[in-house]
């Protein structure tokens, strides 16, 4: 099959589309035929293999990839089922997290994909995933609800968009923190308000938010905590901005700590992908509240072309590579 492989850590010049062996499912794993892979900056850090932490996971691997095909996102047709396999059979369209998916063919655990919701095409639904349940998960650990205060920074990213148009159902009014080119798009998911961050920081409003989303991960605690309600959360999401060993987590850290001496809540979210959260997704989408946001598709063979252009920081919604 062919699939895009990287054999040492490093830039996107180090992905390469090249035939390898299809993966074998296990027991409790699917073999999906890929129609669609999506982009986002978890397939970043594992590429370049930071935070240098990060490595000390088996999983991941301490001085080359431990996986050589990369993505997450899937969304295709199931070829085979392992032995163990009950929820799924061979023709079914399903979306989720497989690894690999940047491959004519990637395995994933029944318990991370779920049955393709019809009114989405493959495209829209490898869109959905990491990013959807990231929010969705985000967002759980302290519910906003109705009349609630929301920002949401990153507002026009992968999971920024899933966040706008998850709040805005919750019933709270959110403002998205976002770039002079995503204001438009923001607006059009939901959020009353936006601060374009080129012409405006968020301590320049006296607005104190009950929840903040924070996708970015490049201002300090002590801002943050400004435009905080007392009793107020923050979630973060990643770490895109940290240095080399620690990533940002070092920022989770102080937070979760803080936190224990002050009455806000600092803390990030470590999302799992799981086939309850996609179905709880379906359900959204089929009701009118969520819909993904696709800025752009790639081809297979273009595969670092969407790395680079995920790494220029400023896609509109999702990245999407068709298989």
């Amino acid at each position: 099959m062919k699939a895009i492989v990287q054999d040492a850590y490093g830039s996107a010049d180090r992905l390469h589309l090249r035939d390898v062996d299809p993966p074998v499912p296990r027991d409790d794993e699917v073999l999906v035929r890929v129609r669609a892979a999506g982009v986002d900056p978890s397939v970043w850090h594992l590429m370049t293999g930071r935070p240098y932490f990060a490595r000390l996971n088996r999983q991941i691997g301490l001085r080359r990839p431990a996986h050589r095909v990369r993505g997450w996102d899937a969304a295709g047709v199931v070829e085979a089922v392992g032995a163990g396999v009950t929820s799924l059979k061979a023709g079914d369209e399903v979306f989720g997290q497989c690894d690999g998916s940047f491959a004519e063919f990637a395995c994933g655990k029944a318990e991370q994909l779920a049955p393709k919701p019809a009114g989405l095409t493959f495209e829209q639904a490898a869109a959905f995933p990491v990013s959807a349940v990231t929010a969705l998960q985000g967002l759980d650990l302290a519910r906003p609800g109705p009349g609630s205060e929301v920002l949401v920074i990153g507002a026009s990213g992968g999971v920024g968009t899933y966040a706008v148009q998850l709040a805005v159902h919750y019933g709270a009014r959110v403002t998205g923190v976002c770039g002079p080119t995503g204001a438009d798009l923001v607006r059009s998911l939901g959020a009353d308000d936006v601060i374009d961050y080129t012409r405006e920081d968020i301590t320049d409003r006296a607005v104190r938010y009950d929840f903040i989303l924070d996708s970015a991960g490049n201002r300090p605690l002590s801002r943050l905590r400004r435009v905080l309600t007392p009793h107020g959360t923050v979630v973060f999401v990643g770490g895109e901005n940290g240095g080399p060993v620690l990533g940002g987590t070092d920022r989770w850290m102080r937070g979760l700590l803080l936190s224990v001496f002050v009455g806000q809540k600092l803390r990030p979210v470590i999302a799992a992908t799981r086939r309850q959260d996609l179905l709880t997704l379906t359900e959204l989408f089929e009701a009118g509240a969520v819909r993904p946001v696709v800025d752009r598709t790639y081809s297979l063979a273009e595969a670092a072309t969407a790395i680079r252009h995920l790494e220029s920081g400023h896609p509109r919604g999702k990245l999407v590579i068709t298989v």
